[in-house]
């Protein structure tokens, strides 16, 4: 029996890793600069109109802003969700800017949920937080069945077909009740 051992990264070939997209920006005289560095071949996929793309870009930016204070890690977290999750088309990437932005929230509720000072505090930092949860899992539900188009698979596992019975295999089409008439 030989000995196998279990390879290690240094045994395994180098694989190229893409640049993540990121930002980077500068508030100067009410003028918002923003920079835009890596690879955007997934964030631009199936978009067809740059619009859709730069205001998005735009939005996911603001999204990590607390009045005038700009947060570049949280711009850039929601853009690595965007990419992460590859969108597709238009609809895709408003769905997926979207789910970010209620998952940002969402977690910003916890946060305050796990330092409330009264029970009024309480109270709201939980209903919004589950509201939020509620949300994001149907924007999960939402993008599922985008993606998957409507179809839906059916498989039978077992038939039983008794003594004297017919079964049909294949599809079966019925034209309803006004077929009949």
């Amino acid at each position: 029996m030989t000995d196998k051992t279990k390879p290690t990264k240094a045994d395994l070939p180098a694989r190229k890793r893409r640049e993540a997209p990121s930002v980077a920006f500068k508030l100067e005289n009410d003028t918002l600069e923003i920079t835009a560095s890596g690879d955007y071949s997934r964030f631009n996929a199936g978009i067809e109109n740059e619009n859709v793309g730069a205001g998005v870009l735009k939005q996911l930016t603001n999204l990590g802003s607390q009045g005038k204070r700009l947060d570049v890690e949280a711009t850039n977290v929601a853009l690595g969700f965007v990419d992460a999750m590859k969108p597709q088309d238009a609809a895709e990437m408003l769905l997926l800017a979207q789910m970010a932005a209620t998952h940002q929230a969402a977690m910003m509720f916890a946060r305050r949920l796990n330092h409330v000072e009264n029970i009024p505090q309480q109270d709201s930092a939980e209903r919004a937080f589950n509201k939020l949860l509620r949300s994001y899992a149907a924007q999960m539900d939402t993008l599922k069945r985008y993606r998957s188009k409507g179809q839906q698979l059916v498989r039978v596992e077992r038939v039983t077909v008794e003594n004297g019975g017919q079964a049909i295999v294949g599809n079966v089409e019925h034209g309803g009740r006004a077929a009949d008439e």
